[in-house]
């Protein structure tokens, strides 16, 4: 037994030490009995360098899928392309708004104790762009991820990598050829490029990135083709942290029963690790038992809800199912 799982096993028996155990049981019973999983990625998890453990979960086949925002799957890249370049802010909470204007003028992106330099996000940008145009001029529409894949797949990159490409987590999902949806990717720097070069006239339209409906359907088809059909247990849905990455995916199943009327078994799994506290309207915040009447979960599925800092427990579930 490795020293991570040992000691969570000692020491982590109550409240959300205990929940967190729990957690972690459940879902490697849910791997052991043959069952897949989903993992949604919110916040900055990425530029909080999650991808150095989620990687090696993907490449464990302990993840199946991941539902992201757009920011956690571009930052993911230019972590990997411009990780030496990153700017250490350990005092943030020191900050006056004078620094922050100073950050800005010098093209450093804060991200909480972090400052990301404007610099890869125009490389990055460049070798998209020339993917948006291949795709637009042969009439074609991918997903997000995929144009991403195809970037890391030109060899020229790795002259520019300055961080270990075992710490990538998209890398990882390319070489697994594990699905990535990325609902509100405009809500991200590079939806925000794509809309200005259409804006811009350099791409003939947006129809070259498939939309948001797109992507659920699609999504929708991966489950009927991965959800066990009551041989394993249906897919676990682990979510880090709230808003689309965890609201987009898991409404995949009401949409299948309610409104194709297609019989599918819920979520095998449930687990969400978040500082949101339950609140009215808080839909983040909302407990899991609230999404038996939204048709997502049955009353028997495990259900975990982890309050506390995400970047703090989602690596110590990882560590626990890698053996660590």
């Amino acid at each position: 037994m490795g020293s991570v799982r040992r000691f969570m096993e000692e020491h982590y028996l109550h409240f959300n030490a205990g929940e967190t155990l729990r957690a972690a049981r459940a879902y490697q019973a849910h791997i052991d009995a043959g069952g897949k999983m989903m993992v949604t990625l919110a916040g900055a998890m990425s530029t909080g360098r999650l991808g150095k453990i989620l990687a090696r979960m993907i490449r464990a086949d302990l993840v199946h899928a991941v539902t992201c925002t757009g920011a956690n799957l571009e930052e993911d890249i230019m972590l990997l392309c411009a990780a030496e370049e990153y700017e250490q802010l350990p005092d943030w909470r020191a900050l006056r708004a004078e620094d922050e204007v100073d950050l800005y003028n010098r093209g450093m992106n804060r991200v909480t104790d972090v400052a990301i330099p404007e610099t890869v996000m125009r490389a990055v940008e460049e070798r998209l762009l020339a993917q948006w145009k291949a795709a637009a001029a042969e009439g074609i529409s991918k997903m997000p991820h995929e144009f991403l894949w195809s970037v890391l797949a030109d060899p020229t990159l790795e002259q520019e990598y300055q961080a270990p490409p075992e710490h990538s987590w998209v890398l990882a999902a390319k070489e697994r050829n594990v699905p990535i949806w990325t609902p509100g990717w405009e809500d991200s720097t590079t939806g925000n490029m794509f809309a200005a070069h259409v804006y811009r006239g350099q791409l003939p339209d947006h129809r070259c990135v498939r939309s948001g409906t797109e992507q659920m359907e699609i999504l929708m088809r991966w489950y009927q083709a991965n959800h066990g059909d009551g041989k394993h247990p249906s897919v676990g849905f682990f979510q880090i942290g709230g808003g689309i990455a965890g609201d987009f995916p898991i409404c995949a199943v009401p949409c299948l029963i309610q409104d194709l009327q297609i019989d599918v078994p819920k979520w095998g799994y449930f687990c969400q690790i978040g500082d949101a506290p339950a609140s009215y309207g808080g839909y983040s915040g909302a407990p899991p038992n609230e999404k038996i009447t939204w048709g997502k979960l049955d009353a028997a599925t495990p259900k975990f809800m982890v309050h506390s800092d995400a970047t703090i427990v989602a690596p110590l579930i990882f560590a626990y199912l890698l053996g660590d």
